[in-house]
């Protein structure tokens, strides 16, 4: 394993700048704001710990990219904000999310619940979902993984066509894996910055899926058409569990506790026979103690 640290005064160059936009910006920072802003200048403080990268695939090591510090990102011309006009979020679910009707509405509206209190102040709107087939994407079974796939430049494409004059950017979701192109072996997302779409696989967040007992493989794709998508019909959808949730999403301490009280989070539960859906959240635990000490550091 291998740690990545570094100095107070290098994090205080990446994280302040003399840019005025930004410097007025500072100024109205109240002094619990200022206190955990500090705390993110203290190397080994607990609440910004150093990054330990824990093999040579991981992303740093295997995929060097230039350093930028908040200056670079806040100037950069391809950044969007939203605007009074574009102020809303739409979630666009592709294919289901759960095995069953009501755990695959009940999963996109915790997602919509994250959404609405980590984004604050933005709406989070759910658009209808659709099956594979509405997107006409291209798709193949993965030759190490025997899964199905398809192809995320085509569902952004479709994702394009389909986002609301008032939308600040609009995300499709799905539990089946994703590929960019042929040479690629799989990819969790794609989106575009300039279009204002991204698309994002949850399926191999699925704690079996590297492992021999995945329920998911397919020995061999049929010989179709392009354009028959029959082989989606009763495609395999792993649980949600609490695990496939926080790697979903991260946590936020009232959406964790499912608190009604929370501005703008939904935490409306669907019914079956058999009583209340329970949110899975027991994997948050520790984002939760993390967000504690933060607003303890603010209230201080």
């Amino acid at each position: 394993m291998e740690t990545v640290r570094h100095s107070e005064h290098t994090l205080k160059t990446a994280l302040i700048s003399e840019n005025p936009a930004l410097v007025s910006q500072y100024e109205k920072l109240e002094a619990g704001e200022r206190r955990l802003l500090n705390e993110a200048f203290k190397p080994d403080h607990d609440l910004f710990g150093p990054i330990t990268l824990h093999s040579q695939s991981d992303w740093i090591i295997s995929h060097p990219e230039a350093p930028q510090d908040f200056e670079q990102f806040f100037s950069d011309p391809y950044r969007k904000a939203p605007s009074p006009e574009k102020r809303s979020i739409y979630i666009q679910c592709i294919g289901s999310l759960g095995n069953t009707r009501i755990i695959s509405e009940e999963y996109i509206k915790w997602l919509k619940g994250y959404c609405e209190a980590f984004f604050y102040g933005l709406t989070v709107k759910l658009l209808e979902p659709v099956p594979v087939s509405a997107t006409r994407c291209s798709f193949r079974v993965n030759e190490n993984t025997k899964n199905l796939q398809i192809h995320a430049g085509h569902i952004l494409t479709f994702l394009k066509k389909q986002k609301p004059g008032d939308a600040f950017c609009i995300v499709g979701i799905t539990m089946i894996d994703l590929y960019p192109r042929d040479s690629w072996n799989f990819v969790f997302g794609q989106a575009s910055l300039t279009d204002g779409v991204g698309i994002f696989s949850f399926a191999r967040y699925d704690s079996d899926f590297y492992s021999s007992r995945y329920e998911g493989k397919v020995n061999k794709l049929r010989k179709v058409s392009s354009s028959d998508y029959t082989v989606f019909d009763n495609y395999y959808i792993p649980p949600v569990t609490s695990v496939l949730l926080l790697r979903s999403c991260k946590a936020l301490v009232r959406w964790i506790d499912g608190d009604s009280d929370s501005p703008g989070v939904s935490t409306t539960r669907g019914r079956e026979d058999n009583g209340d859906l329970p949110k899975p959240a027991e994997a948050f635990k520790e984002w939760k103690a993390w967000i504690l000490k933060c607003l303890a550091v603010v209230q201080k």
